[in-house]
């Protein structure tokens, strides 16, 4: 049998603790790759709690649409100047249940 890789187990078990719409208490160990101005926005994002949103002009810029790992470095908490719910790779329609989910006062 194949050894599992503790990533995925991980990731696995996060994914299963924030779609049953519970904050995870921990984060998968995660390759931040790109820019240094992409990882200093992923980095940005990493620090956005739980149920909350920050703007773009608040640091993030830009780089949020190249965030390859879009629920874990949480791109959907992030909102237009004026609280207005602005692109999502992922799909504006999935933007508003990820923060649905997290019971933001955004919705």
């Amino acid at each position: 049998s194949e050894k599992d890789l503790d990533i995925f187990d991980d990731t696995s078990r996060w994914l299963d603790i924030y779609f049953s719409g519970k904050e995870p208490d921990f984060t998968p160990k995660i390759l931040i790759t790109g820019t240094s101005f992409r990882k200093s926005v992923a980095e940005i994002m990493l620090t956005i709690p739980y149920g909350k949103t920050m703007t773009y002009g608040e640091g993030v810029g830009g780089a949020v649409g190249h965030n390859s790992i879009s629920i874990i470095i949480p791109c959907h908490r992030v909102v237009g100047t004026n609280g207005s719910l602005t692109g999502y790779a992922g799909g504006l329609d999935k933007k508003i249940q990820l923060l649905k989910l997290e019971k933001t006062d955004k919705i």
